[in-house]
């Protein structure tokens, strides 16, 4: 009788649409799930914080709020924009604070069914491949499912240990 529930259970999964907002850093497109999106914007002014780990860009004020602003350029081992003026920023939580994750451009909004969700593949670039949480084959490109856990759980993790 338990087996029966769990299949029901898989049945809905496997029909439900989730959207994600779409993000491109190098050329590569990711997708956040919209659940885990607060804002999106464009950071004006980033006070670089002294001994800060490499892959944080400074801190900003949203509307009162301060955020710890993260060069996901730099957290994913990429060079830096050769052009620095059209920065964004996707507005997350993560562990009760707020983060602006940097990134070189906002797409769309896709609502994507569940079950075309895959695996991570195993011949996607470790860098990538460290922060996803699987992929969706779309007609033209792959998006890389941006895992918000796994981008910020180790530098979270590794400052407060330092």
């Amino acid at each position: 009788m338990r087996n029966h529930l769990t299949t029901e259970k898989e049945d809905d999964s496997v029909n439900e649409t989730i959207q994600y907002v779409t993000i491109f850093i190098s050329g590569q497109l990711f997708g956040l799930p919209i659940n885990r999106v607060h804002d999106v914007f464009v950071p004006e002014s980033v006070t670089r914080v002294p001994l800060s780990q490499v892959e944080i860009a400074g801190v900003l004020n949203l509307r009162g709020r301060i955020v710890t602003a993260i060069d996901m350029r730099k957290r994913l081992g990429l060079e830096p924009l050769k052009q620095q003026g059209n920065m964004m920023a996707i507005g997350i939580e993560f562990k009760e604070e707020s983060y602006g994750l940097i990134i070189d451009s906002v797409g769309e909004v896709l609502d994507l069914n569940e079950s075309s969700r895959e695996a991570v593949p195993s011949n996607l670039d470790h860098r990538w491949a460290d922060v996803a949480a699987g992929v969706h084959r779309l007609e033209k490109e792959l998006m890389v499912i941006l895992d918000v856990d796994r981008v910020l759980g180790d530098m979270v993790t590794t400052s407060v240990a330092a």
